[in-house]
């Protein structure tokens, strides 16, 4: 048998017992003559109370010192699974990012993975032990520890799988797979069994939490097949891979999935002087402070001035209501700002293809009376802006209204 990279997050090692339960699978995962690549989150809520230490000695801590301090939590954790393996007769070694040959760029606190050198984790693979990665990290041109973001782990999974040529990377979760919505919403939510890369991503850049988007497409440029499962049960979880199944291919059903957000504002530039160069003017400041743009809506111009509105995150909106402020002041308009929103997002390949999706969820959402706010649109979802306190209530009635719990397992 080949090479299977599994990853465990922060809810399957939360604690002793929990570790000991991942030693358990993985030993049986070894036993069954896998080679076996296994990557750790940091235990629990360990990733939070270690920046919570940083923020109390520290008015304002260095990026560097911050991965420094951060990485520590997965060492923690992959020290603790050897040893869990150890006990039960299982030939185990456990290493940091930099130490499995992960190298990486870019920004501390948001690195990416820039070149993986395999050789010291393919000798303990041939010597027949079971290699443990620490998640979310690696090191940069100069020695120093780089994190990777959030979701680093799930990306440093899929990475290594690529790099390692394994059969399939199975991301162990707290969840049973990858559902047609949120079952803590919507409990006739229907896991789904099989589903793209192209849908999986956009799902998750629209709000699911089940995996990192940013992994899903690294799997998808690699061919990496990767297993979405929990780590709590056996059930054989969601796939996610592209298909080969054309039996059904024009008649089969699109939709995948209703996913939501609730980590949305909105900034709204009004009656500013357009011309060549606004956006830029506009968008510019913002993405050289870091802050992270969604949905742009622009009105058309008239009189020679437009309104253009777009969201950030709820962490970013003071930032980005500051710099778009003085934007708008700088082109003759003014700025005006909403915090309290979310998203509700209808996704499935073909949608543009297939008209009605729009119309059918805009008449869902008007006939409950839920106010739309925005909306964004492609090939693959239509997105609408809400009032926060509606959205898990269009969640429901949009779930229901497309008959996503009555619908058969389809085949991707």
């Amino acid at each position: 048998m080949g090479i299977v990279v599994q990853k465990y997050g922060g809810s399957s090692v939360a604690t002793a017992e929990h570790i000991k339960a991942v030693a358990e699978r993985v030993r049986k995962a070894r036993e069954a003559g896998h080679g076996l690549v296994v990557v750790v989150s940091a235990m629990g809520k360990t990733t939070d109370r270690l920046l919570a230490l940083a923020n109390e000695v520290s008015s304002e801590p260095s990026p560097r010192e911050i991965d420094q301090l951060l990485s520590t939590g997965e060492r923690q954790s992959v020290a603790l699974l050897a040893m869990a393996l150890h006990d039960r007769g299982v030939a185990a070694t456990s290493l940091t990012g930099p130490q499995a040959g992960m190298e990486t760029s870019g920004r501390y606190g948001s690195g990416v993975i820039s070149t993986i050198r395999t050789e010291r984790m393919k000798k303990l693979l041939d010597e027949g032990q079971v290699v443990i990665v620490a998640g979310f990290q690696g090191m940069n041109a100069v020695g120093d520890v780089v994190t990777l973001g959030r979701g680093g782990s799930d990306t440093t999974a899929v990475a290594l799988a690529a790099a390692l040529y394994a059969e399939r990377c199975e991301i162990y979760t707290d969840v049973t797979g990858v559902f047609t919505a949120d079952p803590r919403i919507v409990p006739s939510a229907r896991r789904i069994p099989l589903i793209s890369p192209a849908e999986m991503a956009e799902m998750a850049w629209r709000g699911a939490k089940v995996m990192h988007p940013r992994a899903v497409e690294l799997g998808a440029l690699y061919g990496v097949e990767i297993h979405v499962r929990s780590s709590f049960s056996e059930e054989p979880g969601t796939v996610i891979r592209e298909g080969s199944n054309l039996e059904r291919l024009e008649t089969r059903e699109t939709l995948a999935g209703i996913v939501h957000d609730l980590d949305v504002s909105r900034i709204t530039l009004t009656g500013i002087r357009t011309g060549p160069g606004t956006m830029s003017r506009v968008f510019t400041p913002l993405a050289e402070s870091g802050v992270s743009v969604d949905v742009i809506v622009e009105s058309a111009p008239k009189e020679g001035a437009s309104d253009i509105a777009f969201t950030v995150g709820r962490g970013d909106y003071r930032d980005a209501l500051r710099l778009a402020g003085e934007v708008a002041g700088s082109l003759g308009g003014e700025v005006e700002g909403e915090e309290e929103l979310g998203k509700v997002s209808v996704v499935g390949t073909g949608m543009l293809n297939r008209p009605g999706y729009a119309a059918r969820m805009f008449a869902s959402l008007g006939k409950a009376g839920i106010p739309i706010r925005m909306v964004s649109t492609s090939e693959i979802q239509v997105t609408c802006v809400l009032p926060a306190e509606r959205v898990e209530e269009a969640v429901r009635i949009l779930h229901e209204d497309f008959e996503l719990e009555g619908m058969e397992e389809r085949d991707v």
